[in-house]
């Protein structure tokens, strides 16, 4: 059963003879629990693609269905609740918010839903993320590599079926580039989750079941993780 289902999605930016086209017919699917690297250059159009999938902007053109529903048929105020709930976000700067302790930000979703946290799934998410002995820190005191492992637990707390991860080990070292990555792929193992990860970065890239490039704003499916193309 595909989680995501995105159809000749377009986007262009201006009109005229200054219209730029960050997204061009784009179309793909992804089942339930696989985890899909995008890759390609600067500008290419993947981070457009991946505001689109999130709902954080609309295209000129297309559809995107997350479980079977067309999202942009939705009203303003239904959409930002089916994301809250559905969608986690990682973004390359953490998006902290610094006066809150690691456990208040990862619990941060749920509150804003006017919902109770699970504790037992928040101490089961603090120890996978080896953030027990952190819960009451302030993201000041932390490292980078905790503080994006703070913003993973704050996308899982939710369970939303769909992850999308925007450049997550950007701002990284390879140590923690790597643990963050490891942490992605046994978060969509673990509780089935599908995950859409943007990256630079071919070696990471090839840790995912699948990997899609961008173009010039055209997807190109490049399949699993031995094919040559990523070498």
């Amino acid at each position: 059963m595909n989680l995501l289902e995105v159809k000749q999605l377009s986007k262009t930016y201006g009109s005229g003879e200054a219209a730029v086209k960050a997204l061009k017919d784009v179309s793909f699917n992804v089942p339930k629990g696989e985890f899909v690297a995008v890759v390609g250059e600067s500008g290419s159009g993947k981070s457009t693609l991946l505001n689109m999938i999130g709902a954080l902007d609309t295209p000129t053109n297309g559809k995107v269905f997350i479980d079977g529903k067309d999202i942009f048929t939705m009203k303003d105020s239904k959409l930002t609740i089916f994301r809250r709930r559905n969608i986690g976000f990682i973004f390359q700067a953490f998006n902290l918010i610094p006066e809150l302790t690691v456990e208040q930000n990862i619990i941060f979703p749920v509150l804003l839903d006017y919902q109770k946290p699970d504790k037992r799934y928040l101490e089961e998410l603090l120890t996978v993320l080896n953030l027990k002995d952190r819960r009451n820190h302030l993201p000041s005191e932390l490292s980078g590599g905790q503080q994006q492992r703070v913003a993973i637990g704050r996308a899982l707390i939710t369970r939303p079926a769909l992850i999308l991860a925007d450049e997550p080990t950007g701002n990284l070292d390879t140590q923690n580039s790597s643990e963050v990555i490891a942490l992605l792929k046994e978060a969509s193992r673990k509780y089935e989750q599908t995950i859409i990860l943007i990256t630079h970065n071919r070696s990471i890239a090839a840790s995912a079941d699948r990997v899609l490039n961008v173009s010039d704003g055209v997807l190109t499916d490049l399949g699993g993780v031995n094919n040559e193309k990523l070498s």
